[in-house]
């Protein structure tokens, strides 16, 4: 998948100045590759997008998740507990420059917000998205534990005494939702498997 074609493209419907979307796009580029970057990078970017592409029929406004795919990890830290915040600011200024209307640009301010807390949204499509952000929680075991050690690869600032009750934490809340997963279809395809992935997980910890 061409991340940057995809960009290029989505831009183009909001204007034709080609130097501001290259140079848009460098930043993305820079932002996702930065050296912390383990799992929170362009691949997990390509395959929020793979997946979005299966339920595409089904999102009323494929333009805006697209743009909260490009900026929902913009701004990644770990230590941070704003990131989304920032993401979602760091977003409406670069698509106010695009020529987003504010309505759009809320509706994307929005959906990046959503990804703080994976609460079940009274939008679907912000469903969607958050339903592909969470996937690889109910990938096979493998590609999970691989996902987990990238994961304490980029809390590596923090020793286990700090990491594990915080990871803890995290599990357990994803496992109390009434489902991890908002859409039907991203509930078949992944629930059963995500639960007994994060229930495997906390047993390690």
């Amino acid at each position: 998948m061409n991340l940057q074609e995809k960009f290029t493209d989505l831009c183009l419907h909001f204007t034709k100045d080609g130097t501001l979307i290259e140079s848009l796009w460098q930043e993305i580029e820079k932002k996702y590759s930065g050296k912390g970057r383990h799992y929170h990078n362009l691949f997990h970017l390509e395959n929020m997008f793979l997946e979005l592409e299966s339920v595409k029929g089904h999102i009323t406004d494929y333009k805006s998740i697209a743009f909260s795919v490009f900026y929902h990890d913009v701004i990644y830290d770990a230590s941070s507990k704003s990131n989304e915040e920032k993401s979602a600011s760091y977003a409406a200024e670069r698509l106010q420059r695009i020529g987003l209307d504010n309505g759009m640009i809320s509706k994307i301010e929005a959906q990046i917000l959503a990804t703080k807390s994976h609460q079940k949204s009274d939008d679907t499509d912000t469903d969607y998205l958050l339903d592909a952000d969470l996937s690889i929680l109910g990938k096979d075991s493998e590609t999970y534990f691989d996902y987990t050690r990238k994961i304490r690869k980029e809390y590596a600032i923090y020793p286990d005494i700090l990491y594990k009750p915080g990871r803890k934490k995290v599990l357990k809340h994803f496992l109390e939702l009434e489902s991890i997963f908002k859409t039907k279809h991203f509930r078949n395809e992944y629930e059963q498997q995500a639960k007994l992935n994060l229930t495997a997980e906390l047993q390690t910890l």
